[in-house]
């Protein structure tokens, strides 16, 4: 993995504490606004510029980038929590087919993985994203 990937997924990280604190802090626009900002460079670079316009661009994701871009335009307007609940269901759309990879990885880390196989954790995350999916016994 190169530095640029490296800062990528730090930058997306970033993006998601601050927009986490900005939802803490009462809907604060401003670190809202500044983790959306740190998440969309993040991806773009983690998987590049043309990549990411085309990931937003594809005509199955018309809806789900509709309602993001939306939402942030609503975040930076003022109106924080219309713009939180439009940015969400837009990331939803969006990024839903990435969830059963990730939490698959997510099951895999030492700390992580055993809070997740919590009775009450595992029955909502197997809806999400089965255990078979990700080769993971149940």
């Amino acid at each position: 993995m190169d530095d640029r990937r490296k800062i990528g997924i730090g930058l997306t990280g970033f993006g998601f504490l601050f927009t986490f604190l900005g939802v803490l802090f009462f809907f604060d626009k401003g670190l809202l606004a500044m983790g959306n900002i740190l998440f969309l460079a993040g991806v773009s670079l983690t998987i590049g510029v043309q990549a990411t316009f085309r990931f937003f661009m594809r005509r199955k994701n018309y809806k789900g980038s509709a309602f993001f871009l939306g939402g942030f335009i609503c975040v930076v307007v003022g109106w924080a929590i219309i713009g939180t609940v439009l940015e969400t269901y837009g990331f939803w759309l969006l990024f839903s087919g990435f969830f059963p990879t990730v939490l698959g990885f997510l099951r895999r880390l030492p700390v992580l993985g055993r809070v997740l196989d919590l009775p009450v954790l595992k029955t909502i995350l197997n809806k999400i994203a089965p255990a078979q999916s990700a080769g993971l016994p149940i």
